[in-house]
């Protein structure tokens, strides 16, 4: 008779190419958790640098470099990866590299490791990007680009490297029906930028009085396919005192623009991109959170959340809140937000400033609270109280002055510690101080986990402050790491294995000499 075996299979019979080919389809979260089920599963996995890397690149939150570089093969990336994060845990770089700058940087703004410049007098911005030229001899080579602007009328800039793009806004003269002139223009060829719908558009067309718009503040900002234009106090057709929001599709003919009008007793200060499809607007009380939508290829504009800020003691206000610009690139990954805010009141000509740190993730999700809670946001609804989404969710830090600058990539925020000037006017160097948010090193720092020689965990602290009447809470625990070495600068920008310092030679603000100085961790 003819005998039937049952066979049994296991999924571990299985190929281990086929194997790790299935694996590399899981969610980290889901890989990480398969490694707990048998010894075999662990290994296997374990034996993997596509699969180590997935998973350290999660756990590091580690957002991928901003531009094109060395095409590096997984186990090198790996390898890099852990190297840089060593690094940046002990704040001890591995190269220190500068040169001198033969003009001094103003009104320059920072975007992926690229200084933009204004040179009004000679009627162009410079581009500067800082590379290494030779490791032996610590120097650093310029590559400059240029783009010509029209003096007279250049009124700001940005730009987005990535996507080899610069935007100039240029005033109008008085009696147009628009407002500004924007161009986007190619960053490498000083041309229209090849992927604009139109290299130029006109600002606030027919929306303004053609006699009365002198706007005294304005701030623009990119976000990938967008670009926004916030215009403070500007005047209506109808002479009404307003403020302006705009947001144009630059790529798109058909979903071009949309605009939203602020009541100026709202105290409009700032607004910044979350995502392609969510940006905040800060007021003198609250966050606004809005939704861009495209409706029939038309842009529209959708309040869908409202949030308190902290109670102020009177007589005190918010004078003015920025936000610290958050890189396209890296608008897949969660990441912290820092918004930086100045108090003042007419008792005192003392302005106190204070930063607060949130993540991104956390915001976008504070909108099916506020839902939740209160329905359909307008402008006449509530906004959701400070103690019900910021004591747990945000960190304070008290500012000495306006010059402190937080800057951050990812979950990782560096500054330079105490002022810059000393009471007696003699500027002074600085320790470097990098604070490390990341929820996955916190809990293996506080098992113990990782060395703590150079490091301490931070929580369950909030700044001694009377100013506000609302508790500001424990907020998020962070590590934080403090240079040994000092450094005498006065700005900086954080990427995701170097700092590129703004450096000072001299003893005064009033004769110094400029540098820029790259710290490389990796």
């Amino acid at each position: 008779m003819n005998q039937v075996h049952n066979i049994t299979i296991t999924f571990m019979d299985f190929p281990a190419e086929l194997l790790l080919h299935i694996l590399g389809h899981l969610d980290v979260y889901d890989l990480v958790r398969a490694r707990k089920i048998c010894s075999d599963l662990r290994q296997l996995i374990d034996s993997s640098s596509e699969l180590q890397y997935l998973i350290d690149v999660r756990y590091f939150n580690a957002i991928p470099p901003s531009l094109p570089g060395c095409d590096f093969d997984i186990a090198t990336r790996r390898q890099l990866l852990q190297k840089s994060e060593t690094a940046w845990q002990r704040a001890e770089y591995s190269q220190r590299n500068s040169t001198t700058m033969s003009y001094s940087p103003d009104n320059y703004r920072w975007s992926c490791g690229i200084l933009g410049i204004p040179a009004k007098s000679l009627q162009q911005l410079k581009f500067v990007q800082p590379s290494l030229s030779d490791g032996d001899t610590h120097t650093i080579d310029l590559r400059q680009r240029i783009c010509k602007i029209d003096s007279t009328a250049f009124e700001g800039y940005s730009f987005s490297p990535t996507q080899d793009l610069v935007v100039i806004l240029s005033r109008t003269t008085r009696g147009e029906s628009h407002a500004y002139d924007v161009t986007f223009r190619s960053l490498s060829e000083d041309k229209p930028h090849p992927d604009a719908a139109s290299p130029l558009v006109k600002a606030l067309d027919n929306q303004i009085h053609p006699q009365l718009f002198d706007s005294p503040y304005t701030q623009t900002m990119i976000f990938g396919d967008y670009y926004g234009l916030f215009c403070k106090y500007a005047h209506k057709a109808d002479g009404e005192l307003v403020d302006f929001l705009q947001i144009w599709n630059w790529k798109s003919k058909e979903a071009s623009q949309c605009l939203q009008i602020f009541d100026v007793d709202r105290g409009t200060t700032n607004f910044s991109f979350l995502t392609n499809d969510r940006f905040l607007v800060a007021s003198a009380t609250e966050l606004m959170l809005f939704s861009l939508e495209t409706i029939d290829s038309v842009n529209a504009i959708r309040l869908v959340g409202k949030f308190s800020f902290p109670a102020l003691r009177d007589p005190f206000i918010f004078h003015y809140i920025t936000f610290s610009p958050i890189p396209f690139h890296a608008s897949t990954h969660n990441q912290l937000i820092a918004i930086n805010m100045c108090m003042s009141a007419p008792t005192t000509t003392k302005s106190p400033y204070f930063t607060f740190y949130i993540e991104r993730n956390t915001l976008l999700e504070l909108e099916s609270t506020y839902i939740s809670r209160y329905g359909e946001a307008s402008q006449d609804s509530p906004s959701l109280p400070w103690s019900a989404w910021g004591s747990k969710n945000t960190r304070f830090f008290e500012n000495a002055n306006s010059s402190c600058t937080h800057r951050i990539f990812g979950f990782r925020s560096a500054d330079l510690i105490g002022d810059l000037v000393s009471r007696d006017g003699v500027l002074q160097s600085r320790p470097l101080r990098i604070r490390d948010f990341n929820p996955h090193r916190v809990t293996d720092f506080k098992a113990g986990n990782i060395a703590t020689l150079h490091q301490r965990l931070v929580e369950g602290e909030s700044p001694n402050s009377t100013l506000f009447l609302d508790p500001l809470g424990p907020g998020l625990p962070y590590i934080e790491t403090i240079s040994q070495e000092k450094f005498l600068a006065n700005d900086m920008t954080v990427e995701a294995n170097r700092i590129t310092l703004l450096s000072l030679k001299g003893s005064s603000m009033h004769n110094v000499s400029q540098s820029i100085e790259m710290l490389d961790f990796e």
